[in-house]
Parts: C-alpha cells; sequence; structure tokens
C-alpha cells in the first residue's frame, strides 16, 4: 500500500479544506468538488477521470477491491493519503462512509465544448434545486444514451458531491453543461435541435411528436416547473398524461418517460 504518513487528526490542513468543499462557494474558488464512495471513484477513473488526491480508510471499506482501486489511481500519479477513522469521518459528507475519497476538478463542459453526433439526443435540467434529482437524471440520462445533458439557471450545481453521489458516478461519463436559458436557447437553434418542452396541460402528448431528429427534452424545477421563457420559445410544448388526480410527476420521472419514449421511436426507425 502507499507509504504515507496516516492522516489522524480532524483538525489536519487537508481534512479541513475537503470539509470546506461541500460549500457551493468554495468549490467555485478552489475549482475543486469531492467524490465519494468506492463505486463512484471507480466509475469516475474508469472514464479517465483525474483526479487531484485521494483519501482512504481501510478501517470503513465495505467492499472487498478497495485495495486493488487504489493501488491503481496511485499508479496513474494521483497523491494518495490513508486516514484513521476519525479523520475520515470528518470529511466524509456520508452517514455511512465507505472509506474512499477523491479531490477532482470541477464537472462540466461549456457549450461550445460539447461534440455532438449527428441527429443528437440532448436533456436539459433547468432551474433545480434537490440534488438528487439531478443525480437521479443524470443516471437516466446514462441508461438512455443520452448525448448531452445541460443544467440551466441551476440551483445546485453539477459538481456538488450530493450530485455525483445520486448519479452513482455516471455523470463522468455523459458530456454535462451548465449555461443560461439563453445562451441554450441560442445553441439549439444555431444546431437546428428541436426542444421540447414538458408541461401539464400541453395541446400534444409526448407519443405524438417525432423525436428521432435532432431533440432536446426540456424539464423544469420540482415546485414551479419549467419558466415562462422555455415554455414560449422551446419548439413546442408536449404533456405526460396525468389520469389520476395528481396533475405533475416528479421530474426525474417526467425525464425517464419523454427520453425512452425517444428511444423507442430511434430503436424502431433503426430496424430493417
Amino acid at each position: 500500500m502507499v507509504d504515507t504518513p496516516i492522516i489522524e487528526s480532524t483538525k489536519n490542513p487537508r481534512v479541513k479544506a475537503a470539509v470546506k468543499l461541500r460549500k457551493a462557494k468554495n468549490r467555485t474558488e478552489t475549482g475543486r468538488t469531492i467524490v465519494e464512495g468506492y463505486r463512484e471513484i471507480g466509475r469516475a477513473f474508469e472514464s479517465g477521470w483525474n483526479f487531484i488526491e485521494l483519501y482512504y480508510c481501510p478501517a470503513l471499506y465495505l467492499a472487498t477491491d478497495e485495495d486493488r482501486l487504489v493501488e491503481k489511481i496511485v499508479q496513474s500519479g494521483v497523491p494518495a493519503f490513508p486516514c484513521s477513522e476519525d479523520a475520515f469521518r470528518k470529511m466524509s459528507y456520508r452517514d455511512t462512509p465507505d472509506g474512499m475519497m477523491a479531490l477532482s476538478p470541477l464537472v462540466g463542459k461549456k457549450l461550445g465544448e460539447l461534440d455532438l453526433p449527428e441527429n443528437p439526443l440532448v436533456l436539459i435540467a433547468e432551474d433545480l434545486e434537490k440534488p438528487g434529482n439531478l443525480g437521479t437524471i443524470l443516471r437516466t440520462a446514462d441508461a438512455t444514451g443520452v448525448d448531452a445533458v445541460i443544467a440551466c439557471d441551476h440551483k445546485t450545481d453539477l459538481s456538488n458531491p450530493n450530485v455525483i453521489r445520486a448519479s452513482i458516478g455516471t455523470l463522468f461519463f455523459i458530456p454535462v453543461a451548465e449555461a443560461t436559458t439563453a445562451e441554450t436557447l441560442q445553441w439549439l437553434a444555431d444546431r437546428g435541435i428541436q426542444s421540447l418542452a414538458a408541461v401539464p396541460g400541453a395541446d400534444r402528448e409526448y407519443t405524438e411528436v417525432d423525436m428521432r431528429g435532432g431533440t432536446a427534452i426540456v424539464v423544469g424545477a420540482e415546485d414551479e416547473g419549467l419558466s415562462e421563457h422555455w415554455k414560449n420559445n422551446a419548439t413546442r410544448r408536449v404533456g405526460i398524461p396525468m389520469l389520476g388526480k395528481n396533475d405533475s410527476l416528479n421530474v426525474s420521472t417526467a425525464a425517464a418517460i419523454l427520453l425512452y419514449e425517444a428511444v423507442r421511436q430511434r430503436r424502431q426507425a433503426a430496424k430493417p
């Protein structure tokens, strides 16, 4: 294992620096965030993600292959630091940490850095506040083969450790970007990508719209839905039938329904 002195004190400067990264302001100022968890770190490393530092605590391991993953990361040139249980728990933001944490550059590209194929499928999430919802949406985007995810006018950033956790590390395999609604609308127009705004009471159901060409599915905040800007400027509004008393679905559920319809249409079109 790594021949480095164990970080034992909860007042160690490295421990304090990691704790500060729980706040968005400090993540922005330092250009760093936290990736915690064996599965999340493993997926990020598999994707080719470049970590800054690695921290590990064998006393908290829950799986059986952590030491091998630590060695692989160390061999790639990442500095690694063993920690006492107290020091690691101080850094961790989880109730039940599994003994692996890495410092990472911030996640997210600019719109101009996204490299899309012909007829891309894009997911746009506007003004989301709950990290869990954004992370779940990223998992769905990975499952449906989305070509890019764009967070517009976000209240929670893509580099929030809880977003990374809720995505189970899948966001490291998806091109993701952050932008304003105005920037995103212009970007879509420049590329001839239609935008479908998911809104209650739309005059057309989502199954009635052709999603085989370049398409962006747009979903909005958990409480208020999409802004008027998106409602008024998207290519068209689409709705999901609501047959009970409730008039809307959780944003991550709505995104999954719409994305899988796009997948269905595209796979059907590809059949001989």
